[in-house]
């Protein structure tokens, strides 16, 4: 097979595709799914027409990718914001693909990037995002995924704790970002409990039903982002916090533990505060203990920075988070929030502004400008 006509087809097959009406990213997706076709056809089957083939198998993969969208967003659509209780399906083809694209072949990394983008529908950007790392970094990771697989046949599952790790990763994306996907992770996250038994899938549909249960709280009639501390708890959907509690329980009573419980945990203990006054955070911060002792996570340590802040005081708080990268996202508005709680407005104002430039979303920006316009006003007076 000659791989440098391949290469030279490319440019032409895509443009080809655009043309017909497929945005460009997912033409490209397309084309690679077709030389990963041609990899396996063309030694024994070279065509006449390579060009024409290309292009036929390429069109065909778009429309498939496209229809697969469509029927990931009717069922999006279907299980809109509220996921009924009780056990998931047995069977699942969108959980099967998970399962499929976590192949033994790649790393970890490299299955989550793929899975995320081919199956989750997230981009790249949205990905880089929750690796907290480049977006150039993630495509590369992607592209290296797709040729690791181009000869590998689909018949080896990969492992539940990958799938486990992108259900999470869609779960927050969904939960924080763009896309609204977070009742699909919670009804694969059921279907998946359904059919396996292993010690971290309840702890992960816990910590989702934990979640998704302050959603409606999360925001104001305006679209306003809605600090935990500040939050209507009777919007909390008690329902959804019984059963995620409940999952939870059972989960801790068996296994070793791992750090989707841990999260679970905590978010239990938030749940379980009738105000915000009433958090037990010392033992939020024991969890978070064993959350970077299993993790070593900065996103951890520095949630840890802010438990602390709240159980042993603000300077405490500033002690914790002092060791910790100040490039890693939000480290800059837990210090201006920890500032603040320790009477130095001046710096915490700074701070928030400072934040608010780097915000990962127009809600938070909005809040984070709005706390620094707050205490710049209350300086000015």
């Amino acid at each position: 097979m000659n791989e440098s006509l391949l290469r030279e087809l490319v440019p032409a097959v895509i443009g080809v595709l655009v043309r017909r009406g497929a945005d460009f990213a997912a033409a490209e997706d397309a084309v690679q799914e077709a030389l990963v076709e041609a990899v396996r056809v063309w030694p024994d089957d070279p065509p006449r027409d390579p060009k024409g083939w290309l292009v036929t198998v390429a069109w065909r993969k778009f429309l498939d990718a496209a229809r697969a969208d469509t029927s990931r967003r009717h069922r999006e659509v279907r299980v809109e914001t509220e996921p009924v209780p009780g056990p998931g399906e047995a069977v699942d083809d969108t959980l099967r693909l998970y399962f499929l694209c976590a192949h033994p072949s790649l790393t970890p990394a490299s299955a989550v990037a793929l899975t995320l983008r081919a199956v989750g529908g997230l981009t790249t950007r949205q990905i880089a995002r929750a690796y907290l790392v480049p977006e150039a970094t993630i495509a590369q990771r992607i592209s290296r995924a797709k040729r690791t697989v181009s000869g590998v046949r689909f018949n080896q599952p990969g492992d539940v704790a990958t799938v486990l790790r992108v259900l999470y990763l869609v779960f927050n994306e969904g939960y924080s970002g763009d896309v609204d996907l977070v009742g699909e992770a919670i009804r694969l996250a059921r279907g998946l409990a359904a059919k396996i038994s292993h010690e971290e899938v309840a702890g992960l549909l816990a910590l989702m039903l934990l979640h998704h249960a302050r959603r409606p709280a999360r925001t104001g009639p305006d679209g306003r982002l809605v600090p935990l501390a500040e939050q209507d708890r009777g919007l909390w959907d008690t329902r959804l916090i019984a059963e995620g509690v409940d999952v939870l329980q059972t989960a801790l009573t068996r296994d070793r533990l791992g750090e989707f419980k841990a999260q679970a945990a905590i978010a239990a203990l938030h749940a379980d505060a009738r105000t915000a006054e009433e958090t037990d955070w010392v033992q939020i911060v024991e969890w978070y203990d064993e959350l970077v002792r299993l993790t070593d996570s900065p996103v951890a340590r520095l949630n840890r920075a802010v438990a602390v802040g709240e159980a042993d005081g603000p300077r405490a708080g500033l002690a914790a988070l002092a060791g910790l990268d100040p490039a890693l996202p939000r480290h800059t508005a837990v210090a201006a929030y920890l500032h603040e709680r320790d009477g130095d407005p001046v710096t915490a104002a700074r701070l928030y502004a400072e934040a608010a430039r780097s915000a990962p979303s127009l809600p938070e920006r909005e809040h984070l400008t709005r706390q620094a316009a707050r205490l710049n006003a209350r300086l000015s007076g």
